[in-house]
């Protein structure tokens, strides 16, 4: 499997936003559309980080369109009940805000899923990224990042970790981490992250990638403890903690993302227009301000930038997928 290319990301993460810039200026004109209310889908319920995300968007869209736009949720199948019914719209006002697993491995993960991420979805706009956090109990041992690992390397298999399921980005991220760290810890699947940090809490597993915002919660708490993130340097959503690129392991940088996508049949004009709008959007002050809050760095890029994101994590996480044998259960 290829490493992660960290210097090519950023080089092209930051072209993409300038270029964004520059579209946002010159939104192209479309006429006639929207002729009715958009509609943004989200594959996950009201109060969710996507739904939270998309409900952050539609006022200011709405305004810029001079249409109403709505925030439906479908939820199910982590995301791709939502993001298939995007694929398969038709009528030109259908979009989704997806994760990065419904725009990318979807198919790789469960050949059953009906639509093909990378053929069916047309990209839009990468609105936010974050890194993940590696939490552990509060009391794990090693002093450092680099003794923690040093300690988990012992520890071989006796150790497990937790994710929100089969196939998720934290569930193929720490394989990752084990091919780059000589890790050797056990997967244990939970129904979501909250009952993941409650295993993490009472002993039951060792190890587990989380959002940063919510480990971070834990951990000043006292509950547990961030080792690092998973980001090439420190985020500046929780600065406190190093990257764990600073405790040693090299050219490891694994990020989650929320995006905006329509249909592949969605005309290109539009396309273009809302690849310029949800850009400026999402760079608007207030705006950035929210999804910060909300636990992301604003990204905003234009389509293209977001189709070199999606091929760029379809390489690398499809290589776990593939070398791992992981596939939904």
């Amino acid at each position: 499997m290829p490493p992660c290319p960290v210097r090519r990301a950023t080089l092209v993460l930051a072209l993409a936003a300038a270029c964004g810039a520059a579209s946002a200026q010159t939104a192209p004109a479309t006429p006639g559309w929207p002729s009715k209310p958009l509609k943004i889908v989200v594959g996950f319920p009201g109060g969710s980080s996507p739904d939270l995300v998309a409900r952050t968007l539609a006022e200011p869209l709405a305004k810029a369109l001079g249409q109403p736009v709505i925030v439906e949720n479908k939820v199910g199948a982590g995301g791709n009940i939502a993001a298939d019914a995007v694929a398969r719209a038709t009528d030109d006002h259908t979009i989704g805000v997806m994760i990065n697993g419904n725009m990318t491995i979807a198919k790789l993960i469960n050949p059953k899923v009906s639509y093909d991420p990378l053929k069916d979805l047309a990209p839009i706009s990468l609105v936010g990224t974050a890194p993940l956090a590696l939490a552990a109990p509060a009391n794990a041992p090693g002093a450092t990042a680099q003794e923690f690992l040093a300690a988990a390397r012992s520890a071989g298999d006796q150790w497990s970790y937790g994710t929100p399921g089969v196939g998720t980005v934290a569930h193929i991220g720490m394989e990752l981490l084990k091919g780059q760290t000589g890790m050797q810890p056990v997967h244990v699947p939970y129904p979501s992250n909250p009952q993941v940090i409650n295993a993490i809490i009472g002993g039951q597993i060792q190890l587990a990638l989380l959002p940063p915002a919510m480990a971070a919660a834990q951990a000043r708490a006292g509950k547990l403890r961030v080792i690092g993130v998973t980001s090439s340097s420190r985020s500046t959503l929780v600065p406190e903690y190093p990257s764990l690129a600073e405790a040693g392991v090299k050219d490891f940088n694994l990020e989650i993302w929320n995006a905006v996508a329509g249909p592949r049949v969605l005309p290109a004009p539009v396309v273009a227009r809302l690849s310029a709008l949800f850009s400026e959007i999402a760079r608007s002050p207030d705006v950035r301000a929210k999804l910060f809050q909300q636990g992301w760095q604003v990204t905003g890029t234009t389509a293209e930038g977001l189709a070199r994101r999606i091929q760029s994590d379809a390489q690398l996480l499809g290589g776990v997928i593939k070398a791992r044998g992981i596939t939904a259960e």
